[in-house]
């Protein structure tokens, strides 16, 4: 791990402060966001999301080399890809009649078979592994300024709406008799959660995209007793496993997404092994 702190330093290799900064930069949002979709139990639509923007992926790739559009990049394609099924299922789950756990599940493997059939037609070889599993290392300065617009973006809506979130989350019922627009603010919720598995992608890709989703928040739960404690201990957790994924993969050459999200992962079941222990000492 000491070798990946002086290697920061060394300006010959940028790519690893790029990963790094992209990691901290992005954190902010999961920790955010994150915690909205932990609360109001979204995770399984967030995953729809995410396998839904390999479609979007795959489409900006086929359409930008074969009709020479060079300005639709894979990140415009995940954007928009992001944001269309973000208000497909909302409004399904609002509006539809039928089981929305079926047209969920028909969203997710519909858009992960799309973009998979768009990158086989695309010409040259294109290697779906970097999108599905991420490669936080390939990150450039362009893509950091993307990166720092959307959390930008992110951060400030889901702060400027915090109290009609927090109130859709925990008690949607109780707001829409308050006068509280809810359905307007959950399709809010889920492009914010759109946007945020933008931001995931370049860092852990789409499989394990909802473990940096849910775990810090999940974690942090645990440890705080309001939504804006739980956002900045699930934002620092996020920057936390981020930065030690870097490091613990650095030496070896693991993945560093995986490397990323295993640590995330050991780390929420020790602490529920640490809860039990004291519930049970407490007894």
């Amino acid at each position: 791990m000491t070798d990946f702190f002086i290697t920061l330093t060394d300006p010959a290799i940028p790519f690893l402060r790029y990963a790094l900064i992209a990691g901290l930069l992005a954190s902010v949002a999961f920790g955010v966001i994150g915690s909205y979709v932990v609360v109001k139990r979204i995770t399984y639509i967030a995953g729809a999301i995410a396998h839904c923007v390999l479609g979007g992926i795959g489409a900006a790739l086929f359409f930008s080399q074969r009709y020479g559009l060079h300005w639709l990049t894979p990140m415009m394609g995940a954007i928009i890809a992001a944001l269309a099924a973000a208000l497909v299922i909302g409004l399904v789950t609002i509006h539809a009649q039928e089981r929305e756990d079926s047209i969920i599940s028909a969203l997710w493997v519909t858009g992960m078979a799309a973009g998979i059939m768009f990158m086989a037609k695309t010409p040259g070889y294109i290697d779906p592994m970097s999108y599905l599993f991420g490669n936080i290392l390939m990150i450039s300065r362009q893509d950091l300024w993307v990166i720092l617009g959307l959390d930008v973006g992110v951060i400030t809506l889901g702060l400027l709406f915090y109290h009609k979130m927090l109130a859709v989350c925990f008690d949607e019922e109780f707001a829409r008799l308050r006068g509280v627009h809810t359905r307007f603010y959950f399709l809010i919720l889920l492009c914010l959660t759109a946007l945020t598995i933008v931001l995931m992608i370049r860092i852990v890709g789409i499989v394990l995209v909802i473990a940096l989703f849910s775990l810090p928040a999940a974690i942090a739960g645990h440890f705080s007793c309001r939504l804006w404690q739980m956002m900045a201990i699930s934002t620092l957790l996020s920057m936390f496993f981020v930065t030690a994924g870097l490091a613990v993969s650095y030496g070896p050459n693991l993945p560093s997404g995986p490397t990323i999200v295993m640590i995330a992962g050991l780390s929420y079941l020790l602490t529920m092994a640490a809860r039990m222990i004291w519930k049970k000492e407490q007894e």
